[in-house]
């Protein structure tokens, strides 16, 4: 059994296939990233599902793609948990930016690829090689353009009174915006990046209001300054994107493209199906 896996900060999409590459079973678990999380919160999320824990001796192969995975030492780390859980498999483990590349790009295609969804990421694919020329350093100092950029901006523009007291009536009526909820999730829970990104979903509800515009468009144009023209190759080559803020704000994503001059690619909200099809090609 082949399981491959695509793992953002918020869920992981998992699929297992036969010898043959069909599909045996799909499921889902919160994400792994082992930025973020201990080795116990790790062996429980796995341990929780069960369809994992009734196959884990059959993998003989696991395809891990997952956030948080950008350093030999996160991916050491996670590689050693799942050997413990998976027996009998042999595992690799890439960050997810591989599986955004190998869902979104053409063979031999030389494109940008960007990911923007609970994190955001963005590297340079030549054909063969895969070239990111900023390191990220997490949440907190970087992550332009993500669900828990837009969630911490928000917050922000909330209790410094800068929302249209229209909307922020609305947004105080569909979230728990108590100041000790907010610190006790952001300080003292997992996943605080995970937190942040649920009010994104605000953001995208409400995106034709003046405020969300200005907000999603800044946040872009960050992304696309900080990150996308980092490459020299940016107004040549296709810019594909993966991930839920991408893709329910593609309009917007689309329009700001074009006004730095650059060639909007794919948009994808999930890259698990392109991830199996393309390591279906490899058993069939």
């Amino acid at each position: 059994m082949v399981l491959i896996v695509d793992s953002g900060a918020t869920k992981a999409d998992w699929i297992a296939l036969n010898d043959e590459g069909e599909k045996l079973f799909m499921t889902q678990t919160l994400g792994l990233s082992p930025e973020v999380l201990t080795k116990e919160i790790i062996d429980e999320r796995l341990a929780n599902n069960f369809e994992l824990y009734k196959h884990r001796k059959e993998v003989s192969q696991l395809y891990f793609y997952g956030a948080g995975c950008g350093t030999q030492r996160m991916r050491d780390f996670l590689k050693g948990i799942f050997k413990d859980y998976f027996t009998q498999a042999k595992i690799t483990v890439k960050e997810d930016t591989y599986a955004a590349i190998y869902a979104t790009v053409s063979p031999d295609e030389n494109a940008i690829v960007c990911i923007l969804g609970t994190g955001s990421n963005c590297s340079y694919w030549d054909g063969k090689e895969l070239y990111q020329k900023v390191t990220s350093l997490g949440y907190i100092l970087m992550d332009d353009c993500s669900g828990n950029y837009f969630g911490r901006q928000l917050l922000r523009d909330y209790y410094y009174r800068k929302i249209p007291q229209k909307l922020a009536s609305k947004f105080a009526r569909e979230y728990d915006l108590d100041e000790d909820t907010i610190k006790n999730n952001l300080y003292k829970m997992p996943n605080p990046n995970t937190y942040l990104a649920t009010f994104a979903r605000f953001l995208i509800q409400n995106k034709d209001e003046e405020y969300c515009q200005q907000l999603i468009k800044k946040g872009m144009n960050l992304f696309i300054n900080n990150a996308i023209k980092q490459y020299e190759q940016a107004s040549k080559v296709p810019i594909h994107f993966v991930g839920s803020i991408a893709f329910y704000l593609q309009n917007e994503l689309a329009e700001v493209m074009k006004e730095n001059g650059l060639e909007l690619g794919r948009v994808l909200r999930r890259p698990i199906d392109g991830l199996v099809d393309y390591h279906m090609s490899f058993l069939v």
